[in-house]
C-alpha cells in the first residue's frame, strides 16, 4: 500500500492545493484533495483489467469554487438541507445562510467544501491512509460552537475505501457531514449515464418531500412505489414515472432513505452494479439516512474532467447522512453534538467485479 503527495493547482488567491494519492496493488487509487477534503479521482479496474476514473469532478482546482457541483467533497456542517436556514436548540434560535430558495444547504457559502483542510498525516502500510483537518470556529456560518472536524480516508489491498469523519465541539451544535461524490460505474463518466445501473438499496422507508425538498415528516414505505429499491432494479427503470408527485418534485429522485438497521452501527446501505464493465459497489455506513440523488441539477453547462460535458443522470450520489431538516424535526434521529462527546460517520466503499 503506497501513498504520494502531489499537488493540485492553486486557487485564484496564490493558495497552493495539496493532495495525497492512496494506491493498492490492485490497480486501485484514489486522490484526495486538501479543497473540501474531497474525492478528486477514484480509479477501479473492471472485469477485464482496464483501470479507469468512476467519480465526477474537474481537472483544475479553481473549478471546485467557481461552479460548485459538490464533487465527492465533503459537506458540511451540515449535510442536506435545513428548512427556513433556522433551527431551535436549547430555546435559542439560530439562523443560517439561505443558499437555497428559502432554506440552507450543505453549510452554505462557508460549507466545509469550500474549506482549504489541512493534511495532517499520511502513512503506509497495510491501509494507505491521510487524515485531513478543519477548524470552523464559533458562530461561523451561523452555527454555534467552535468545531474540530477530521476526514480519514484509508485504502486497503481488497479494494475498500474506508472514510471516517470525527468532530468535537465547544458548546452545543448540529453536524451532519457525509461525501459527496458522484459515481459513474462505467468509467470516464461523460460519455455514459448511470440509468442502466443496477440498484440495490437496504432501506424499507424513505421521507418523503414538499415542493422545497424538505422532509414533509412522513415515514413512507417503498413497497409498490419507483422508491423500491430492496431487489437489484435499474436505476432509470422507474426514473420518469410522471404518476409519482415525488419523482416529480425531485425532477428524479433526491430522496433519503431510512436505512435498515440501527444508527451507529456500521451495515449495509446500498449496492451499485454496472453490467458493461463489471464493477460493483458496496456501501456500507453508520449513518441512519441514505441521500440518493441522480444527478438531476446537471444540465449541460458543467464541463468535468477531460473536457466532459456532465448531463442529468451522468452520476448517481448516495450520501449517507442525518435526515434532512432532522433540526427541525425531533422526530428525526438526532444530530445534536455536546461538548465531551465526539461526532464520528464511518462510510465504506468495497470494490468487486462479477463475471461478463
Amino acid at each position: 500500500m503506497e501513498t504520494r503527495r502531489v499537488e493540485f493547482g492553486e486557487l485564484a488567491d496564490g493558495r497552493r492545493v495539496p493532495a495525497v494519492e492512496l494506491a493498492n496493488g490492485n490497480g486501485m487509487s484514489v486522490c484526495v484533495i486538501a479543497l473540501g477534503a474531497a474525492i478528486q479521482s477514484l480509479k477501479v479496474p473492471d472485469r477485464n483489467g482496464r483501470v479507469a476514473d468512476v467519480v465526477l469532478g474537474y481537472d483544475d482546482a479553481r473549478q471546485y469554487l467557481q461552479r460548485p457541483q459538490y464533487f465527492g467533497v465533503t459537506v458540511g456542517r451540515y449535510a442536506n438541507r435545513i428548512a427556513g436556514g433556522r433551527f431551535v436548540l436549547d430555546g435559542w434560535p439560530y439562523r443560517l445562510e439561505r443558499n437555497d430558495g428559502p432554506n440552507h444547504l450543505h453549510g452554505g457559502a462557508s460549507g466545509f467544501d469550500r474549506a482549504l483542510w489541512k493534511i495532517e498525516s499520511v502513512s503506509d502500510g497495510p491501509q494507505a491512509k491521510v487524515v485531513l483537518r478543519h477548524f470552523s470556529p464559533d458562530g461561523e456560518g451561523g452555527y454555534p460552537g467552535a468545531l474540530d472536524v477530521t476526514a480519514t480516508y484509508s485504502l486497503d489491498e481488497a479494494n475498500t475505501l474506508t472514510v471516517e469523519y470525527r468532530a468535537t465541539t465547544t458548546r452545543p451544535t448540529i453536524v451532519n457531514l457525509t461525501n459527496h461524490s458522484y459515481f459513474n460505474l462505467t468509467g470516464d463518466a461523460g460519455n455514459t449515464d448511470v440509468m442502466d445501473h443496477r440498484l440495490t438499496l437496504f432501506a424499507d422507508a424513505f421521507t418523503p418531500v414538499d415542493e422545497m425538498l424538505i422532509p414533509t415528516g412522513e415515514r413512507r414505505s417503498v413497497a409498490g412505489t419507483p422508491f423500491d429499491f430492496r431487489e437489484p432494479r435499474a436505476v432509470g427503470e422507474r426514473i420518469r414515472d410522471g404518476s409519482d408527485e415525488q419523482l416529480r418534485i425531485g425532477r428524479g429522485y433526491d430522496h433519503n432513505f431510512i436505512v435498515n438497521g440501527p444508527p451507529g452501527v456500521l451495515r449495509p446501505a446500498a449496492r451499485l452494479e454496472d453490467p458493461h464493465s463489471g464493477r460493483v459497489l458496496e456501501l456500507l455506513a453508520t449513518a441512519p439516512g441514505l441521500q440518493l440523488y441522480s444527478g438531476n441539477f446537471l444540465d449541460g453547462t458543467t464541463v468535468g474532467k477531460s473536457g466532459r460535458i456532465y448531463r442529468q443522470g451522468d452520476g448517481l450520489c448516495l450520501e449517507p447522512q442525518a435526515f434532512p431538516d432532522s433540526p427541525n424535526r425531533p422526530e428525526f434521529p438526532s444530530c445534536r453534538l455536546d461538548p465531551g462527546e465526539e461526532y464520528v460517520s464511518t462510510i465504506v466503499y468495497r470494490f468487486s467485479i462479477t463475471a461478463g
